[in-house]
């Protein structure tokens, strides 16, 4: 049976292939112990790639290629990807968006303290400004996109005057996080490694 012919076959490799790392980076006992605060951080990780990556995909992949698609007129149109590959892609999106701000917080509660990031006290200012970077762009995912995202797809009933409008207002949500995961990463590496870019 091979694994690599389902994603949750994948996905379950790929955690079998980072325990087997673990075992060969740390090979006694003593040294392999499960450790729930880098755990966390791991998988806030995992999390913030798939959803930063789906955000990246979704602005420079699909929506371009949907105004394409919806200019071909002897093309296939957009139909495919409206229908299978954006619902299953936003859920993704929405769920990797909230589990990333969940092990976000408690790798911070775990650090430097959900409060003391959140208020900028000493020491966890950049953190901070990451986290708030995070919030905003989660905020923008629960409250904005997604609602916009049901009545493009047709989830929710809307006029063609509120699908107009919903377009418009999840592509700028979604580009504003764009611009915010620029800063917002920069503040996670560098509070993470410990150096100044500038």
């Amino acid at each position: 049976m091979n694994p690599l012919t389902s994603i949750k076959g994948t996905i379950a490799l790929g955690f079998v292939l980072a325990i087997l790392a673990a075992l060969f980076v740390f090979p006694t006992a003593e040294e392999f112990t499960l450790n729930t605060a880098r755990l966390i951080v791991w998988l806030h990780v995992i999390f913030g790639i798939t959803w930063i990556g789906l955000l990246y995909y979704f602005n420079f992949v699909q929506v371009p290629a949907m105004g394409e698609a919806l200019a071909d007129e002897g093309g296939p149109g957009p139909a495919a990807i409206g229908k299978y590959v954006a619902p299953r892609a936003l859920l993704w999106f929405r769920m990797s968006a909230a589990l990333t701000w969940l092990t976000g917080a408690a790798a911070l509660e775990n650090t430097v303290g959900l409060v003391s990031a959140f208020s900028f006290s000493a020491g966890s200012e950049v953190i901070g400004l990451g986290a708030w970077l995070g919030t905003i762009m989660l905020f923008n995912v629960w409250v904005i996109i997604w609602p916009c995202q049901k009545k493009i797809l047709g989830i929710v009933e809307a006029s063609a005057e509120e699908i107009a409008k919903a377009k418009f207002t999840a592509a700028m949500a979604s580009r504003t996080n764009v611009a915010l995961s620029v800063p917002m990463l920069l503040a996670m590496t560098l509070s993470a490694h410990g150096s100044m870019l500038f």
